[in-house]
């Protein structure tokens, strides 16, 4: 077997098809689109790459045929952050061989341990954790867009190796053909008609107001977390480019007290049930088809990809409040049946209840590992989220 880094066009183009080769016959996949793949390794487009490195490889048997993929990278602003300097590995994708999987791992191992590592955590993206985040261990249906699907022998190789679970990630699922439980409608209700408190969705003309009042909730709201490091404003920016014509502005709401941003919601339709039929291509062709299937409403799931309300506010109900405004415009477009809460980590109880109590089902999780290289080194799994500091549905970690 032979490791090659992935340098080439032609590699590039290798390391994308053989996801493709792998879930060929798999119908819960959908694969993602060549150039966000291709994208999350271009320091022109990912901003992680001003505090931070990646690499990729390919994997190929003594024919030449590909038969695995890895990543690895360091995000220097979140590295040193723990007990032991940790790294990342991700975009895993392997043959059922362990050999092969060992081989990869050992890959990045040696590629961090060079950089100063002590640890790498994975399977994990290189950007926001609300992407490509996580092995799906339970739940192994169709995910939502940026949700990881992955062959479920992978969990073996993942243990098997020497990863232990950091933290559990848990995607929630609520039918909204179905009403709010009572209680969880009654407070809705209630906060929404007190007075001070104002409630507004996002609108593309202000979406400076809206990407600031983001920033200053986040950034409040999880400043006193483990590990917390600023949200850069440029990825929103970004995220907000890249979405006009797809997000829907009612989807997106915020809370203001007096004036003051107190909470934020965003919701995304989730357009891997269009994308499922591009095989991660986007040619022109695709684009008309895209373009078509999104007027003909073919999407009937959105979901939840963060949310957040300042600790001082969150016995107040806000986040009932936001559930009920985002329940009436996903009524009002009646395509839309199902929301997909995701992810919250078992590392937050409070934002599981909230999750709970509007009605979410756990339907699917995943596990994010941490491999520490000293294997007689003591192993912590992620703290807790102190209650007072519980702000943040954190689909960044």
């Amino acid at each position: 077997m032979n490791i090659i880094e992935v340098v080439s066009n032609s590699q590039k183009q290798l390391f994308l098809d053989f996801a493709r080769r792998l879930y060929k016959n798999d119908p819960n996949f959908a694969c993602p689109l060549d150039g966000e793949i291709n994208g999350i390794f271009d320091p022109k487009e990912n901003s992680f790459f001003k505090h931070g490195e990646a690499i990729r490889w390919i994997l190929t048997d003594d024919s030449g045929q590909v038969i695995g993929r890895i990543a690895a990278f360091i995000n220097t602003s979140k590295a040193y952050s723990f007990d032991q300097p940790t790294g990342g590995c991700g975009f895993f994708e392997c043959i059922d061989n362990k050999e092969a999987a060992f081989l990869l791992f050992d890959t990045t191992k040696a590629w961090l341990k060079e950089r100063g590592m002590e640890a790498m955590d994975g399977p994990i993206n290189f950007g926001e954790n609300d992407n490509f985040w996580g092995l799906l261990v339970d739940g192994f249906k169709p995910q939502g867009y940026g949700m990881p699907y992955n062959k479920a022998y992978y969990q073996a190789f993942f243990e098997s190796y020497g990863f232990k679970v950091f933290f559990e990630q848990y995607s929630y699922h609520v039918d909204r053909t179905k009403p709010f439980p009572e209680r969880f409608q009654k407070i809705a209700d209630w906060i929404s008609k007190k007075p001070g408190f104002e409630f507004e969705h996002f609108k593309f003309s202000k979406s400076e107001k809206y990407i600031s009042d983001i920033i200053e909730v986040y950034n409040e709201a999880w400043r006193f977390h483990d590990n917390f490091t600023p949200i850069d404003i440029e990825d929103i920016r970004k995220m907000v480019r890249e979405g006009k014509g797809i997000l829907e502005e009612d989807f997106i709401w915020f809370a203001y007290h007096d004036g003051k941003p107190i909470g934020f919601f965003v919701a995304m339709p989730d357009i891997n049930q269009i994308l499922r039929k591009m095989n991660g291509k986007l040619d022109f062709w695709n684009k008309l088809k895209f373009l078509y299937l999104l007027k003909r409403k073919t999407i009937t799931r959105t979901r939840i990809t963060v949310m957040g309300v300042l600790p001082r506010y969150q016995r107040f109900g806000i986040e009932s409040a936001i559930f009920l405004k985002m329940d009436k415009a996903i009524k009002a477009k009646k395509q839309y049946t199902e929301v997909e809460l995701s992810w919250v980590g078992d590392f937050n109880p409070k934002m599981i209840s909230i999750y709970e109590s509007a009605g979410g089902v756990r339907e699917k999780t995943h596990y994010t590992y941490r491999y520490l290289f000293d294997r007689n080194a003591p192993f912590k799994r992620t703290p807790i989220i102190p209650l007072e500091n519980r702000g943040t549905k954190r689909s960044k970690e």
